[in-house]
């Protein structure tokens, strides 16, 4: 069976987490993912968390199916080299911060005069533009400054954050589908466009009517733990059992399950 997406070229010049894993979502599906990387300095999800035989395990993860290469985009022989491959590419997906890629004359001009059909994803903490766009952004701003933060938790406890990349997977996924929806409209326009994808609002889409509710009402939504404001379904609430209660309720099986 042919994958969906076989025949699409991916160039991947992101690091750590969001723009890697909109690459490798893409990737699962048949694209043909290149990964870019700095010669000294390559994407430093290579050294994070645990490792077996001196490899890194998230690595493995974020690089499933990605062909790897080095360029120094800062150079002019980097800049040529990937302006050859960008001929090539439907897509490029990039997290420098704003003005990086402008710098080394590499920006959405230059990229689309070497390739008109291109989709260009530019991943970063605020967006292209905004009075924050030049600030550094991560995924644990987003998670705070969207309020995630403060309504996770006991009530009588501080805020809680998540202990894995909660944001940067949610905007992973979302450049994803960004990144489909953009050449979808290619198929009828014949001219790729940018993507302009900031961390903090896919996990703003994903907390509901709270942003409206803020706005509109003024009401913010109280730290509850584990149990929902809005709903008394029992499946929004993780309930207490007695010792090995689990194993002794167990429900039977049909001889035909």
């Amino acid at each position: 069976m042919t994958a969906p997406l076989t025949g699409l070229r991916v160039l991947d010049l992101a690091t750590l987490f969001a723009g890697p894993l909109a690459a490798t979502l893409l990737g699962d599906f048949g694209a043909e993912v290149v990964k870019v990387e700095h010669p000294a300095k390559p994407d430093p999800s290579r050294g994070h968390g645990p490792s077996k035989d001196g490899v890194g395990l998230w690595w493995k993860m974020l690089g499933r199916n990605k062909r790897t290469i080095t360029l120094d985009l800062s150079k002019p022989g980097g800049r040529t080299t990937l302006l050859r491959l960008v001929a090539t590419a439907d897509v490029v997906i990039e997290n420098f911060r704003p003005g990086t890629l402008e710098k080394w004359d590499l920006g959405w001009p230059e990229l689309s005069a070497a390739n008109p059909r291109l989709v260009l994803a530019r991943v970063t903490g605020f967006g292209q533009f905004g009075p924050y766009a030049r600030r550094p952004g991560f995924g644990t701003l987003a998670e705070a400054m969207s309020g995630f933060a403060a309504i996770t938790g006991e009530p009588d406890a501080p805020p809680t954050l998540p202990p894995f990349g909660l944001a940067d997977s949610i905007a992973g996924l979302t450049t994803a589908y960004a990144v489909m929806t953009a050449l979808a409209a290619r198929e009828r326009t014949g001219e790729g466009q940018v993507v302009d994808m900031a961390l903090i609002e896919p996990i703003l889409a994903v907390l509901g009517p709270q942003p409206l509710w803020y706005d509109q009402l003024g009401h913010v939504q109280p730290r509850t733990g584990n149990r929902s404001p809005t709903t008394h379904r029992a499946a929004c609430t993780a309930p207490r059992t007695a010792p090995g209660w689990p194993s002794r309720h167990r429900p039977s099986r049909s001889r035909n399950a």
